[in-house]
């Protein structure tokens, strides 16, 4: 079964967004370097692989709102995007974003579902041998 491991929150100004979710629930905000994406510490995790300590708990980011991606996203970890995406067709929805890289720790996508909700996968790069998704 394929678990959620990551949200994502839209942002029109990011300074304006990092400022409210820091100030009204305390997250921790680290910018990701080379790109314009702000990991979301919301939740205490291991300092070694990054993943959240309590159970259920997880973690994500904010990143620039988008004319495809203009809500909050949930992102499910999957073995495979390509066989992932080749299913999630096959059941009624269909492909936002084709399958990226994230150097070093693994690959992402984004479907529309049979509702028009659009969501992410996420697979992570067992040759990196980094367990933590995004967070």
């Amino acid at each position: 079964m394929a678990g959620v491991v990551h949200f994502e929150i839209p942002a029109d100004n990011k300074d304006r967004a990092n400022t409210f979710y820091q100030g009204a629930f305390g997250w921790m905000l680290n910018p990701m370097q080379g790109m314009d994406y702000t990991i979301a510490i919301t939740t205490p995790s291991d300092p070694q692989t990054g993943m959240p300590s309590a159970p259920g708990a997880i973690n994500g980011a904010l990143f620039p709102r988008s004319e495809d991606l203009k809500t909050p996203i949930i992102t499910v970890d999957v073995e495979d995007i390509d066989k992932s995406l080749g299913e999630i067709e096959t059941a009624g929805g269909s492909v936002v974003k084709g399958k990226d890289a994230v150097p070093g720790m693994g690959y992402y996508a984004y479907f529309k579902d049979t509702e028009g909700n659009i969501l992410g996968l996420w697979q992570t790069d067992s040759s990196a041998g980094n367990p933590a998704a995004t967070e």
